[in-house]
């Protein structure tokens, strides 16, 4: 066998093969510090909690006193999360 035929034959097997490789994309690297990223999800969930707010408000007379009322009112009622801050890791914050 020669090299030109050896050559063509390389060609044609890596023809076949190229359309069976399946590349899949990667997820983006989050590069934010931990505390932003702390701040971010606090600041997300405060405004989910004044979205569950409004939902309370807007609750009809015959539901203000049924397990979903509660369950919203306790999600109204957390405080906390906006004072609370993460530690500082080694300078690197």
């Amino acid at each position: 066998m020669s090299n030109a035929e050896r050559q063509a034959r390389y060609r044609a097997r890596c023809a076949m093969a190229s359309p069976n490789i399946v590349t899949r994309p990667r997820r983006p690297t989050d590069r934010r510090s931990r505390p932003t990223r702390w701040r971010d999800a606090v600041a997300e969930l405060l405004a989910l909690q004044a979205k569950y707010a409004a939902w309370s408000d807007a609750l009809p007379e015959s539901l203000r006193e049924s397990s979903m009322a509660e369950t919203l009112q306790e999600i109204v009622d957390l405080d906390s999360l906006a004072a609370i801050t993460p530690p500082r890791g080694y300078g690197r914050d």
